[in-house]
């Protein structure tokens, strides 16, 4: 999947070497040996790896039979992935961990050695994880963040793939009043097990969708439920998507700003008019710059913004131009995402991938990288999608002490997540972080409504959970 994302790769029971192109691996246990092998046939080429290892020699025969694969693909593909044989989400996390049970040579050598990644991305990873770490070792084990989904939005853009639903439709529109009562029902009784179980509440988080899809009395409404259900004192961090500037208005601004919310994101995805007409966004870049000043105005001090390397018509130009309009901004944040053609987005149901070529979106987010960090930003976070263009990365950038501390934790899994709405997912973690548990809420809004009382039932597990701890 690292060197054909988009293909249809079709197992077989039965191998025979007629097949066409294939991909062929197998491990031989024998007495006291374990032989690995595989085979690589690419456009009527075929090379071939074969490697023995005596039984106590063998500790991860995962990694030796792809050992021997790597090689072969790269050849006969004629290129290298970044992050060589790395496939994981969290390779920040990887190399993090690396570090704190050795030293950072030791983790470099791992991932350039172990992993054939490329020293840059290497040094990413590096650089990322000595961020998160401080940001690891300032929680404790009863600390947790609170996630809010809100799975509306405007329009659905070509590249999406959450659940999500449009509120241009009157399905959703009916849908919203009873979500949001529902929702509050939620909040109370997520933060009782909290109480409970005294657990620390340290950030806020919503997502969606986009929150702001919410009128302002919806969102006045959740915020109090909010405030009325937790404890915030120990709350460093709040956070709302505002995302869509099309949603944004001087009313709902007003009401996060009472209730507190210090950061929020105005996601542009890309400051041309007609990439964003391409991917189904129903506003300007003119209309973002306008609420990103307005948010300015109310006294947001912590902004965050979304760019998207690789969208449909976009070009290096275009897309170097909105890099430089969002650090002339001074947005606080600024995350670059790379384009994931997920299955179920229209951009791949219906064919309109666009032509942005693999080696364009390397240098765009090359380009993001040289300027980001010459105008003061550093990586604090990051993360990988299946089926990213090139296999490459999601970058979370900031200002000096400007990190989401909630991107970090959820992200690397390092503190509990109690979660609320549709479609959301909570992580309850044992001492020590042996295991992580997760409750799945109901994903579409009519069943998570429908099938309310059962959702609350399965969350009953949260108290069950700490007192397997005590």
């Amino acid at each position: 999947m690292l060197f054909f994302p988009l293909e249809k790769n079709i197992a077989l029971k039965e191998f025979t070497e007629d097949a066409g192109d294939y991909f062929y691996t197998e491990i031989i246990r024998a007495e006291g040996n374990v032989t690995f092998k595989a085979a690589f046939s690419y456009k009527g080429e075929t090379l071939s790896n074969e490697k023995s290892l005596k039984n106590e020699e063998v500790t991860d025969e995962e990694y030796e039979l792809l050992s021997l694969a790597y090689p072969l693909l790269k050849e006969l593909c004629g290129f290298a992935p970044g992050w060589g044989m790395l496939t994981g989400v969290r390779p920040s996390k990887l190399i993090m961990n690396k570090m704190l049970e050795t030293n950072e040579e030791t983790a470099r050598d791992y991932f350039i050695n172990h992993f054939f990644a490329t020293p840059e991305k290497t040094e990413l990873a590096l650089s990322v994880a000595k961020r998160e770490i401080e940001i690891v070792k300032s929680i404790d084990e009863k600390s947790f963040s609170l996630y809010v989904s809100i799975p509306f939005c405007p329009t659905r853009c070509s590249y999406c793939s959450f659940v999500s639903h449009s509120i241009g439709t009157d399905s959703a529109k009916k849908l919203m009043p009873e979500y949001v009562n529902k929702l509050c029902e939620e909040i109370a009784f997520t933060g009782l097990k909290a109480k409970e179980n005294e657990l620390k509440l340290t950030s806020v988080y919503w997502g969606g969708g986009t929150p702001t899809t919410l009128s302002a009395e919806d969102l006045d409404r959740v915020l109090s439920a909010i405030e009325d259900n937790f404890d915030l004192t120990n709350c460093t961090e709040y956070t709302v998507e505002a995302g869509r500037p099309d949603t944004i208005t001087p009313e709902k601004l007003q009401v996060l700003k009472k209730h507190k919310v210090g950061r929020i994101s105005i996601n542009p995805q890309t400051f041309s008019n007609g990439v964003l007409e391409a991917i189904g966004r129903k506003h300007s870049a003119e209309l973002t710059i306008e609420k990103y000043n307005l948010a300015r105005e109310i006294g947001f001090d912590c902004i965050n913004m979304d760019l998207i390397a690789g969208l449909p018509t976009d070009t290096l130009e275009g897309f170097k131009n909105s890099v430089d309009k969002a650090i002339a901004l001074g947005a606080e944040n600024i995350t670059v995402h790379t384009l994931a053609l997920k299955r179920s987005s229209t951009i791949v149901t219906e064919n309109e991938s666009g032509s942005v070529s693999e080696k364009d979106v390397a240098k765009m987010l090359d380009y993001a990288k040289k300027v980001l960090t010459k105008s003061g930003y550093y990586p604090y976070y990051m993360y990988r999608q299946s089926k990213a263009l090139g296999n490459f990365e999601n970058v979370g950038w900031c200002k000096e002490h400007k990190e989401c501390k909630y991107n970090v934790l959820m992200m690397e899994e390092y503190q509990h997540i109690l979660s609320v709405g549709a479609g959301s997912v909570t992580k309850l973690l044992s001492p020590g972080i042996e295991k992580i548990e997760r409750i799945f809420n109901y994903k579409f809004p009519f069943e998570y409504i429908s099938r309310f009382s059962e959702l609350l039932e399965k969350k009953e597990r949260i108290s069950t959970f700490f007192g397997e701890y005590q």
